[in-house]
């Protein structure tokens, strides 16, 4: 009877203890795409323009969620994570903003079916949190150039970079944070590259 108590004692305890080392449940974000209505082209540019795949890091190819502590040392939450690789998700956003403008005869992704005269590429170079002793950013860098196909050349480039202050100290602020400055980021572009084709049809 005793060696029977023994067993159940040590057999409870193993269960205690497995449920204390539980791994956390895994958190999935997104950045949301803001409702934005399309404007129906009155005089659009008479372009159709492609927009490619952003190339970026292996590990903002990943869907964990990456944080910085120094320059040169970063990490990611295991247990947070984006609901879709961010180059796709930024890229979908992209074609999402500039369709919204009006501007363009079309926009489509590369990956499709349809031709264009420009082929919009990019590179996004962080999506991240950033710790430092004076507070916690979040850090959204991309670069975008516009390449014709007619003449095989880079005619339009830029670059957006900014830190986000973040509010509080958890993941969902981070991506808040990180939901503003792209929406930004975005607009900003979009805008640069209708004032070059704008440049463009004066000439």
């Amino acid at each position: 009877m005793r060696q029977t108590a023994r067993i159940i004692a040590a057999a409870a305890l193993l269960t205690v203890i497995a449920g204390c080392g539980a791994s956390r449940p895994t958190r999935y974000y997104t950045l949301e795409r803001p409702p934005v209505a399309e404007t129906a082209p009155e005089n659009p540019y008479p372009v159709s323009l492609l927009v490619g795949r952003l190339r970026s890091t292996r590990l903002l190819e990943d869907d964990r969620i990456v944080y910085s502590v120094s320059p040169v040392e970063m990490g990611v939450y295991n247990s947070h994570r984006w609901a879709e690789p961010p180059p796709e998700m930024i890229e979908t956003m992209l074609v999402e903003r500039l369709r919204s403008t009006g501007q363009y005869k079309s926009v489509q992704p590369l990956s499709g079916a349809g031709r264009g005269g420009y082929v919009l590429r990019g590179r996004l170079l962080t999506l991240k949190e950033i710790d430092s002793p004076s507070g916690i950013v979040g850090r959204f860098a991309i670069e975008l150039e516009l390449f014709q196909v007619k003449t095989g050349m880079i005619v339009w480039t830029q670059t957006y970079e900014h830190d986000e202050p973040v509010e509080k100290k958890t993941v969902n602020d981070v991506v808040e944070a990180l939901q503003k400055n792209v929406e930004t980021g975005l607009g900003q572009l979009t805008t640069g590259l209708g004032q070059y084709f704008a440049s463009q049809s004066t000439k």
